[in-house]
């Protein structure tokens, strides 16, 4: 599973999850995207099941590329403990993703294999999500040469 080799501390506040993604926001290296439409924690063991699922779609074809890290480390008491005594020791990793973060991308297959591989993945998570091509975006950030003669 995912996690930091290092960390400089070992707990961190829990920090807020409001506006959009900044960087990580468009397909760079794969041809398709699973791009996140919801702010959420996503966890070390959903990233890896959502991983998992592209894999076993491929059939040892194509290439994924994890775009997400957990980094964030989560703590929680045990059940059934009483107030106070310190903060917990940490659970589990998790990345924070902001909407519009590209989370995986995939290469080297076709465009209906890909798409239902990003499908099954976006099952995997518990956040609304959408599947985009490098194309879309492309033809989205290209002027028209039309506007371009006119101005």
């Amino acid at each position: 599973m995912l996690q930091p080799k290092r960390v400089k501390f070992r707990k961190m506040q829990r920090g807020r999850m409001e506006g959009n993604a900044n960087s990580g926001n468009s397909v760079v290296f794969g041809d398709f995207g699973l791009k996140a439409m919801a702010p959420a924690w996503i966890t070390a063991r959903q990233i890896e099941a959502a991983r998992r699922a592209i894999t076993r779609h491929f059939r040892r074809g194509g290439q994924v590329w994890v775009r997400v890290f957990p980094d964030k480390p989560v703590s929680k008491k045990p059940l059934e403990t009483r107030m106070g005594g310190g903060k917990a020791p940490t659970d589990r990793w998790v990345a924070v993703v902001r909407p519009g973060r590209i989370l995986f991308e995939v290469g080297g297959v076709s465009e209906e294999t890909a798409k239902r591989a990003l499908y099954l993945a976006g099952m995997k998570l518990p956040i609304p999500v959408r599947t985009l091509s490098r194309e879309a975006r492309q033809e989205a950030t290209t002027p028209d040469k039309e506007q371009d003669a006119h101005s």
